[in-house]
Formats: structure tokens, C-alpha cells, sequence
């Protein structure tokens, strides 16, 4: 007897009742599991179970003979958490018209909350025949032969998993966004070569829990860390950018298991966080999936209802409108995508208790078929959920085809690449850069303050996970992809980076010495700028790529965190510790206000005011903001006054050191003492300090920051 008919005769011995439309997916009642699936133009729905012994067998195979508001139900007795199943679903296939069901093809759950293996593509998981690419009859269009191939065998499961976990008295931490620090890493990536990180759970959510690894991140004075993608993920990418599962924990994380251990393990490395008093923040992919365009896979939604989950072109709808880059759009104008989509929000949320997100390709998310919006029904939707307006929300303000930095809507907070971009040229020289530096400086209330946003919803970033590391982007002009296997095509030409004299490695100590002053000119403009920095993994201890500004495939040391750190890197981590510690200290450099015209003023050389012909004059390379905290009225959190400092913050990009006069600020025998010095790489140091009215020099290529005695 075959496979199928066994799974035909045992189907007829299980209990089963109608069940209930919601909620959607597996859900785990103590006595037997209710399933459920959305699909509005499928014409038949079954449930497939499988030996968690031997996942290859399908045990039971039983139609869905409820339909509720296009939602297919059912209900199985005794069915226990741990059990693997998927769904098969019939209807059209009919690419040219969009449609791609297939039964012969096994579906992950959209909901399942644990997937049972990798996501390693099989060529039986192609709803076509791809030996058998067809003409029509007048020769005019190629079609793709359905597929009779059962992918069941070998496709990944869906698991039913016990939500029920003790969290004992976990509480978030609810770290205000402009006092946040935030660092971004891959969970793999950070533990993978820790040295007394137990072998067995380096590159794992355990792994990220340890003390090893919570005692570092406070050292280091961050405030959260934003992981790189966790949802299920196929294996195309390192990175993790090709979700597949929206509420499943990547397995390859996990180092207890993947029949939902990784639940289980990825909860307590969120609990075990919290404790630390940091912040949990994922990057979520919700702008397309892992099935590609129309050659792709059918892992889930492809084959559950192609034309309700993806925007297609109107009237080739055998095609994507592909705004990411990957082959396909997620369609969040559907109002049934975008309730999965809010669904899995509130569950990392309230189940997994995760503290934020950041929203990868967020253009992409609210676009209808038209042009992009500054009112969706994803961001409406978002802005007035009870749950998710407890959890910070970050876009990354742009895809493929557009560019809106500041033109996302209060509530939302953006990763600033313009803050990114003015920087670097302005560190790096370029002409005509000192009048936006001014601005970005400031938290960019030009991008933020008209529409009641702070400045903590400008996440200040230099680098970030695509591009170069800060220690490659002071030691590189030009890209070294090479071992991308893409003879160095990929990745961005264009990277504003300067080598300091020599391309990578060198012995020249001033070049060396210039390459560090760089990093730590990057790190204190960053973490002393109004708005909320982003530190991303190995910066603070000069990590390099050798070059690679795409690491997106190498799950390799070129990606991975080296913790054998020479005295120059052991030097920068501490250098970045004292900083993220002072801006803790000085609550004047995290204000939740934007500064007024009154409480702050850019500086010449000789002490007086800068103009704005100052400031646009594509010769200035020197700017000095004075911060008069006496004319800043404002409480911190725990209503204490926000201090009186008068602050005077100078960024020499010049070549040459510049003899800078310091003002004098009502006090005969005023003095300005060092803070931060990024020439020496102090901060706080024991220096002499200068009386005002007196010349204090400022090193070429460096930023000192000063403070009335």
C-alpha cells in the first residue's frame, strides 16, 4: 500500500469537529489542536500530517470541509504540541492568469509558529515541470506545465507548539527612544567564535543569553540590540532577508531542537536580555518572500492564494511588481496579508515579548499599485494598534525604486541615511558638506520636526550591516567582493569611504594612527548627535570584511565576530564604552526636543557666530556648535531637570589644526574643560583646562568636545 493510501485510511480513524475560524493557524488547547487557512480562490483544503519520527511520512491526509469567511477549519482531537503537519491546496493553476495551486504540493502554514527543518530549496518544490517549459498554440507565450511531483517527502513541516512558557516577573524595559542606544548584529555572527561561550551553543539564541554576552553589551553601554532577521528564513542569504515563516523562530538558531525547542530557547534568551536591561528589536521582512517571482519555489503563500498575497502586474498577473529586488512584493493593501502581517507584529510582541522592530525595505510596505503614500493602510493600521504602540517602530525609509527618508509619519522612527551620507563626506573632506553636517547634528529636525516627531525618530547610523564596516570604511576606496563568487559585481560601487592614503592593510603608522582617529571622529560625532545612534556588531573593536561591503552569503569570519583583539581594538572598545556612558551621564546630549535657535549656535574660529553663508561656504570643514543648557528647559524621565552644562562641541575635518577661541560666558575666570578627545582618544581626560578668551588648538582631523567649568 502506498504512502498516501495509508495516510487516506488512518485520516478516517481521527476525531475530528468542525473547529473555528479563528484563530488562524494551529492552535494548542490542551485537549487537540483547532487548524485553520486562509484562502479566498482555492477550491479544496487539506490537512497533512506527519510522523515526527520519520517527517518524510505522511500519516494522515484529511480535506477541510469548513469554510467561514473564506477561512478553511477544522478541529482534530488529541493531537498533541510537537506534531508536524502542512497544508495542500487545490484549485486553478493557470500561471498566465496568476494562479499556481497545486495539491501535489506541501504548504507551510503561514502561521505556524516553529518549522521543523531548513528551508534548503528542493527542485520538487517548483509548482512547474521545469524539464517541461510549453508553447502556446500560436507560439506566441511560454507557459510552465504543472508539476506532478509530490514535494511532501522532502518539504520542510509546519510544528504545533505549546505556547505556555514561564516568564516569571520579565518586564520590558521600556528604554525611551531618544535615550536608547541601539546595536545591530546577527545572532549567529556574534557568538559564533566567542572562546568561553559553550561550543555547543555558540551562533544560538542560548548563546545570545549568556552572561558572557549580556555582561559585554552593558560594558558597552547599549540599550538594545536589534538582530538581524529571526523569522524562518531559506538559505540563500546569511543575513537572513528571505523570510518564508513571519512567526517562526529561524531554526538553525536553535541549539535545543527544531520541533519548537527554538520557541522555547529564543524566549528565554529574551528573558535573559531583559534582565540585563536591554531592549530586544528584530528586523522584520514583510516586503516580500522567499518564493521569488514566478519561477520560483511554492513553499507557502505562492501556493495558498498567488494573486491575493503578492501585488502582480495588472494585466500580466503571471508576473510580480518586484519593488525589493527579490522577484516579488508582499501585497499589504489586501487586507487579509495585512492582517497576517499585523498578527505576527502582536505576537513577538505579546508571546515572544520582543521590545521593537525595524521594518527592512518599509517603502515597499505601503505601496499600493499606485505611488507611494504618506498615509497607508499599513501604517494607519500600525499607528493605532493598542499593542504595537508600546514598542518602537523603526523604517528603513526606502526600497528599490524610491527614497523617503523623513516621510514616514509620527509614531515612526527612520533609519537616517542622510545622517549616514552627510557624515561620511563631511569626515572624509568633501567640499560643501559643513551646512547639512549642522543640521544632522542636531537630530534633523528639517526631516523631523514639522510633523511632531522627535529627535530620537532620527536613528543616526555611519555603517550598517550592507556596506562596509566602520574599520574597512576608513581602510578601503574601492569594494574587495571577490569571495562573493560574483567577480566583484555585487554590492555598492558608491561607498563615500577613504582609505587615509592606502588601500587595506598597511605599515605606515600615520596612516594607521589617522585610521584610528577616523573611527573614534565617526563614533563620538554619532553618539554625541542628537537622535538615536546605532552601533552595528564589531565597529566598536574595528571588525573588518577585508573590503567585502556585501556579506550577505558569508557565513564565514569575513561575517563573523572576532573576540581576539589586538591593543588598538581593545583601546577603541573602551574609547566607545566611556562615550555611550557619558551620553548616559549628560542627558543634554539625548533631549527629546529639538534645540531652539536660542539654546544653541554654530561658531567660528575667532569666537563669533557663524553665518549662514558660513555654513554653505564649500571651504568651511570646521564646525563648533555651543549648547547653552541655562536657556534648556526640560525634565528627564524621572523629573529631574535635564542640567545647566554649557557645552562646546568642535569637529575639525580640516587637514590642518585649527587655533580655535574659546568665548567667554559671563564669568570673568571662566574655564572650558576636555570631555572627549578624539585625537588622543580620552574621554574625560586629566588636561589643563583653558581659560575662555584664550586660544585652544584643535588637531587636524579630529573632534573635541568641551564643557564650561
Amino acid at each position: 500500500m502506498s504512502k498516501q493510501s495509508n495516510a487516506n485510511s488512518f485520516s478516517e480513524s481521527i476525531q475530528s469537529k468542525p473547529g473555528k475560524p479563528y484563530p488562524l493557524g494551529a492552535t494548542y488547547d490542551g485537549q487537540g489542536v483547532n487548524f485553520t487557512l486562509f484562502s479566498e480562490n482555492a477550491t479544496a483544503v487539506y490537512l497533512c500530517l506527519y510522523d515526527s519520527a520519520d517527517p518524510s511520512h505522511e500519516t494522515a491526509r484529511i480535506p477541510l470541509a469548513e469554510r467561514t469567511d473564506l477561512v478553511w477549519h477544522i478541529y482534530l482531537d488529541g493531537l498533541q504540541p510537537g506534531q508536524l503537519y502542512g497544508f495542500r491546496v487545490d484549485g486553478s493553476y493557470e500561471p498566465q492568469a496568476g494562479h499556481f495551486f497545486n495539491p501535489n504540493k506541501l504548504l507551510l502554514d503561514p502561521y505556524a509558529k516553529a518549522i521543523n527543518a531548513p528551508v534548503n530549496h528542493q527542485d520538487s518544490w517548483l509548482a512547474y515541470d521545469y524539464k517541461k517549459p510549453t508553447s502556446s498554440e500560436d507560439g506566441s507565450d511560454e507557459y510552465l506545465v504543472m508539476s506532478q511531483e509530490d514535494s511532501g517527502p522532502t518539504m520542510p513541516k509546519s510544528v504545533v507548539v505549546d505556547t505556555a512558557f514561564d516568564w516569571e516577573d520579565d518586564t520590558a524595559p521600556a528604554i525611551p527612544l531618544h535615550r536608547s542606544i541601539i546595536y545591530e548584529m546577527h545572532v549567529k555572527g556574534l557568538t559564533h567564535l566567542h572562546p568561553t561561550i559553550d561550543e555547543a551553543i555558540r551562533g544560538t539564541y542560548a548563546g545570545l543569553g549568556t552572561p558572557e554576552v549580556t555582561d559585554y553589551l552593558k560594558k558597552l553601554g547599549v540599550t538594545a540590540v536589534e538582530l538581524l532577521p529571526v523569522h524562518q528564513f531559506t538559505d540563500e542569504s546569511y543575513w537572513g532577508y528571505n523570510s518564508i515563516g513571519f512567526f517562526a523562530p529561524q531554526n538553525t538558531y536553535s541549539s535545543s531542537g527544531m520541533a519548537g525547542q527554538q520557541v522555547v530557547e529564543f524566549k528565554q534568551m529574551v528573558k535573559n536580555l531583559h534582565k540585563a536591561g536591554i531592549e530586544v528589536i528584530l528586523d522584520v521582512v514583510y516586503n516580500h518572500t522567499a518564493e521569488g517571482n514566478q519561477l520560483g519555489p511554492l513553499l507557502s503563500f505562492k501556493g495558498i492564494d498567488n494573486r491575493i498575497y503578492y501585488h502582480q502586474v495588472g494585466d500580466s498577473p503571471e508576473y510580480y511588481m518586484d519593488y525589493t529586488g527579490t522577484g516579488n512584493t508582499f501585497n499589504l493593501s489586501h487586507p487579509r496579508v495585512l492582517q497576517l502581517v499585523m498578527d505576527s507584529l502582536r505576537y513577538w510582541v505579546t508571546d515572544m515579548h520582543v521590545d521593537g522592530f525595524r521594518f527592512d525595505l518599509a517603502s515597499a510596505l505601503i505601496r499600493t499599485d499606485e505611488e507611494f503614500g504618506s498615509v497607508s493602510s499599513f501604517l494607519d493600521t500600525v499607528a493605532q494598534d493598542p499593542i504595537l504602540a508600546q514598542v518602537k517602530l523603526i523604517a528603513e525609509p526606502w526600497d528599490i525604486q524610491s527614497y523617503h527618508v523623513g516621510g514616514f509619519p509620527v509614531r515612526w522612527s527612520e533609519w537616517n541615511g542622510k545622517y549616514r551620507d552627510t557624515l561620511r563626506g563631511f569626515w572624509k573632506g568633501d567640499d560643501g558638506k559643513a551646512a547639512e553636517t549642522a543640521t544632522r547634528l542636531l537630530g534633523s529636525p528639517d526631516l523631523y520636526a514639522a510633523d511632531g516627531r522627535s529627535p530620537g525618530n532620527s536613528v543616526n547610523l555611519i555603517t550598517a550591516h550592507d556596506g562596509f564596516t566602520l574599520n574597512d570604511l576608513v581602510s578601503y576606496n574601492d569594494k574587495h567582493n571577490e569571495a562573493n563568487g560574483e567577480d566583484n559585481r555585487d554590492g555598492s560601487n558608491d561607498n563615500m569611504s577613504w582609505n587615509c592614503g592606502a588601500e587595506g592593510p598597511t605599515d605606515d603608522p600615520a596612516i594607521n594612527d589617522l585610521r584610528e582617529r577616523q573611527k573614534r571622529n565617526f563614533l563620538a560625532t554619532m553618539l554625541l548627535s542628537q537622535g538615536t545612534p546605532m552601533i552595528v556588531m564589531g565597529d566598536e573593536c574595528g571588525r573588518t570584511q577585508h573590503g567585502n561591503n556585501n556579506g550577505y552569503n558569508q557565513d564565514s569570519e569575513i561575517s563573523w565576530m572576532d573576540w581576539h583583539w589586538n591593543e588598538k581594538q581593545q583601546a577603541l572598545f573602551e574609547f566607545t564604552s566611556q562615550l555611550t556612558a557619558l551620553r548616559q551621564a549628560i542627558p543634554l546630549l539625548s533631549r527629546r526636543r529639538f534645540f531652539g535657535s536660542e539654546q544653541v549656535a554654530y561658531l567660528l574660529a575667532d569666537g563669533g557666530e557663524m553665518t549662514a553663508d558660513d555654513l554653505n561656504n564649500p571651504n568651511t570643514h570646521c564646525l563648533a556648535l555651543f549648547i547653552d543648557g541655562l536657556r534648556v528647559s526640560e525634565q528627564t524621565e524621572d523629573g529631574q531637570d535635564i542640567g545647566d552644562e554649557q557645552l562646546i562641541w568642535i569637529l575639525n575635518a580640516y587637514w590642518e589644526d585649527i587655533p580655535f577661541m574659546l568665548p567667554k560666558i559671563g564669568r570673568k575666570s571662566s574655564s572650558w574643560e576636555v570631555v572627549v578627545d578624539t585625537f588622543a582618544g580620552q574621554v574625560n581626560p586629566n588636561s589643563t583646562p583653558t581659560q575662555g578668551g584664550k586660544p585652544f588648538t584643535v588637531p587636524a582631523r579630529s573632534s573635541i568636545l568641551l564643557r564650561l567649568k
